[in-house]
């Protein structure tokens, strides 16, 4: 079973409510995101890895912008419930952090608003593992028919940590997208020119 698969938890049957149909889509989203982030770490994506972790980032990116731009959510219960143990994703953040060996590290500015910017370094692997953790909190939650604690929690946790992390990680692979991308075609116009000037030279 995935490292990501939460544990049994007591079900709590909720009145329906307006949210249901849009805390369906949100846990769809994550649901996809925590399978995805699984298969990718296992080297099923193959060459493709960055390209697929850039849109799953982006994808639940959408999800979290969906919560942030929505009225606050209240949880029925004035107290967390105990959705059980969070997860293990230890093996899951080794496995990242090979799989990303050359590219984990990186660095971004922690808030754009802030005089002098300050510069924090973080690593891939540890920003997707701590993504994932949120998400599977939720979806705990969400999997017990605690619908509105899982909307509070996706919301607040977004808004709070996993959607800035997310953010940086969709930059950091996107620049390197975009670095091979853009310095493989600098390089080929390079080895064009060469072969040109060695032509053209007596």
């Amino acid at each position: 079973m995935s490292d990501i698969t939460t544990g049994a938890a007591t079900t709590t049957v909720e009145p329906h409510s307006d949210f249901e149909d849009f805390a369906q889509q949100i846990a769809d989203h994550v649901g996809s995101f925590l399978l995805a982030l699984r298969a990718i770490s296992q080297g099923e994506a193959g060459g493709s890895a960055i390209p697929l972790l850039l849109l799953e980032t982006s994808q639940i990116l959408l999800a979290g912008g969906r919560l942030g731009v929505h009225s606050d959510f209240t949880p029925a219960d004035e107290y967390e419930p105990d959705p059980g143990p969070d997860p293990d994703l230890d093996a899951l953040r080794l496995r990242l952090a090979v799989l990303l060996e050359s590219v984990d590290a990186y660095s971004e500015v922690f808030d754009p608003y802030v005089d002098p910017p300050e510069i924090v370094s973080s690593l891939l692997s540890d920003d997707l593992t701590s993504i994932a953790t949120a998400l599977a909190h939720g979806l705990q939650h969400y999997r017990a028919g605690r619908v509105s604690e899982a909307l509070w929690w996706w919301q607040f946790s977004y808004v709070s940590s996993w959607g800035n992390e997310a953010s940086g990680v969709l930059r950091a692979l996107q620049s390197v997208v975009a670095h091979d991308r853009l310095d493989a075609e600098f390089e080929s116009e390079q080895d064009q020119v060469a072969a040109a000037d060695e032509l053209l030279t007596p």
